[in-house]
């Protein structure tokens, strides 16, 4: 049996070699290849943006970056898998609009926190805009205002489910021009509205231009409003709403996270690999051809951005009553 003294001393020095042991393994940081979990399927915008950033990223560590889409559960599943793994910066999770805003509000699924994630960076963000099918007849926003105000709750138009940021536009939308338009849920990816608007099932769409990005070149939709007061240069032929005199923004981004108590080097190492990928042309040409919008905060800012969004959005919804 050990003294209590003794005892005490054995703890002791268990306990620095766990430390030591931690700080070596994030000096040494990555030891294997980085899983990154996008809680979304394949092909979507959220994909291809963090496929693209990572490809680039991976150059700068000794190890590969590999993307895994995990979805289900308005980006829960995925999320919850990254935050229950080893927190040693070798799992990395991507965060869109309804990571930080749709799951909280409802706290919808059990074990779901942003409590327990720690944030890397803000990549992108993306404006919400208004696209119509050439089936509609509809070629500009003032045509679409004027179509919904003669025949109220006709013109179709697709948005994520409630409590989405495209939801929340389309509400605002119609308290501000004073119109009710058709409004149909659509869950998962753009890709359901995106088929819907070919197929002639809608009439409209609510969500980035870079979602719609195929088939706004293929002339099947066309871009009319982006609901923000920051030009497109991608898309520079659709105006945006505050050029129409309304005030109104609405969007959603990409930032990358990792689990909760993820060692501080780890995390460091992550966003210097990521934010040279960002600064690459590769990169930055790439975002500009499918009109996404670079906008980078560090791991020292985007914290307080998300509590910032967090709040400000939370009390729409109360004016709303959503």
């Amino acid at each position: 049996m050990f003294s209590k003294g003794l005892r005490n001393k054995v703890v002791l020095a268990i306990g620095a070699c766990l430390i030591s042991a931690s700080v070596a393994a994030a000096a040494d940081f990555p030891t294997r290849d980085i899983r990154l979990i996008v809680p979304w399927p394949a092909g979507g915008g959220a994909d291809s943006i963090s496929r693209k950033i990572s490809n680039i990223a991976e150059k700068q560590l000794p190890k590969s970056i590999y993307v895994e889409n995990i979805a289900g559960a308005v980006t829960a599943t995925g999320l919850i898998q990254m935050t229950r793994s080893r927190p040693d910066g070798h799992t990395v999770g991507v965060l869109t609009y309804d990571s930080v805003i749709t799951l909280p509000r409802g706290n919808m699924v059990n074990g779901y926190s942003l409590d327990n994630m720690t944030p890397i960076a803000r990549i992108t963000s993306e404006a919400d805009a208004i696209v119509v099918s050439k089936h509609s007849g509809i070629n500009s926003f003032e045509e679409l205002i004027e179509a919904a105000k003669a025949k109220p709750n006709t013109v179709r138009i697709g948005v994520a489910p409630k409590g989405s940021g495209p939801y929340l536009s389309v509400r605002q939308l119609e308290q501000q021009l004073g119109v009710k338009f058709n409004v149909i849920t659509y869950a998962g990816s753009s890709s359901a509205e995106a088929e819907a608007l070919l197929s002639g099932e809608l009439d409209a769409a609510i969500s980035s231009l870079g979602d719609f990005s195929g088939i706004i070149e293929s002339g099947d939709v066309k871009g009319v409003v982006e609901l923000t007061s920051v030009q497109n240069l991608t898309y520079t032929d659709v105006p945006t709403i505050s050029s129409k005199g309304y005030n109104l923004a609405t969007g959603s981004f990409i930032v990358l996270s990792a689990p909760k108590d993820t060692p501080k080097e780890a995390i460091a190492t992550l966003e210097a690999a990521f934010k040279t990928a960002y600064d690459s042309e590769e990169f930055q040409e790439w975002l500009k051809k499918v009109g996404v919008t670079p906008d980078w905060l560090g791991s020292g800012e985007v914290q307080g951005w998300m509590d910032g969004l967090q709040a400000s959005t939370f009390k729409l919804m109360d004016d709303l009553k959503l």
